[in-house]
């Protein structure tokens, strides 16, 4: 009899509880995998860092991870992170396969009737170069937004715990996404945060016209999977579906999320 595969694990990396949405989508794509979710919640939100000290800390947490798990590929689900760090990760660990989140800005370009375009992001991936090269490069025909907002992280980790958010504090961190001009209207709004789509059915109930959403995580999860052959025989491993907190003390209500998502802590 032929003994099934040992498969090596999926890392799933981000600042906090947003990467939930990818591994949502990469579960159902690769079912025989185990995965791995890693939540620097130590370090969350990343916002509010100096570029340099962020840098270091990510390439210093991949360092032990990699050492302690031996992934298969890491998953970046962090557009902040990987905008940043992504180049770096690369470099410093050249045999891993990084998969990473940047903004949806060129099927965003693609599908955009108006030509008016925003990009909701945090604060980091909005000044990032990264981000304006993707704009030059994909978009040039249309008129892109960034849209910067220093509180939607942390507003929806609180939400996704079941928190009271109120629609007002909302309004005011989506409401500069919405252009006029000419009678053209913004017609698509990029999520470039993966905590986003968590809210996305209040972005919808509170925007002023509706919009196309665009969520990344399928996408994301579809790259993972081409980057991550499929092996015939394999079954689901009972050895992973576990969330590391880089904290150590993840709370109660965190942990019952993780647990709805297949995940011990």
């Amino acid at each position: 009899m032929t003994p099934k595969p040992e498969l090596k694990p999926v890392l799933m990396f981000d600042s906090g509880i947003g990467g939930l949405t990818v591994l949502r989508e990469a579960r159902v794509l690769m079912p025989e995998r185990g995965f791995i979710y890693v939540a620097d919640d130590a370090g969350f939100p990343y916002g509010g860092w100096e570029e340099p000290a962020l840098r270091s800390r990510i390439l210093t947490l991949f360092e032990k991870l990699l050492a302690e798990y031996d992934p298969e590929v890491c998953v970046i689900a962090c557009n902040t992170a990987f905008t940043l760090a992504g180049a770096d990760l690369r470099e410093a660990f050249p045999t891993m396969t990084f998969v990473g989140t940047v903004p949806a800005i060129k099927p965003a370009a693609e599908r955009s009737r108006s030509g008016l375009v925003s990009v909701l992001a945090t604060p980091g991936t909005v000044k990032r170069a990264y981000t304006r090269d993707l704009i030059q490069s994909f978009a040039s025909q249309c008129h892109v937004r960034l849209v910067g907002s220093e509180n939607l992280a942390r507003m929806a980790e609180a939400y996704i715990r079941g928190e009271t958010v109120s629609d007002e504090a909302v309004m005011a961190e989506i409401s500069p996404c919405f252009i006029e001009n000419n009678g053209r209207k913004t017609d698509i709004v990029v999520l470039a945060c993966t905590h986003y789509p968590f809210m996305a059915n209040v972005f919808r109930r509170l925007a002023p016209w509706p919009v196309d959403w665009l969520d990344p995580a399928e996408a994301i999860a579809r790259q993972a999977r081409r980057k991550v052959p499929a092996v015939e025989g394999a079954e689901h491993p009972d050895n992973y579906d576990f969330a590391v907190f880089t904290s150590g003390q993840p709370d109660f209500s965190t942990r019952r999320l993780m647990q709805g998502f297949g995940l011990r802590t």
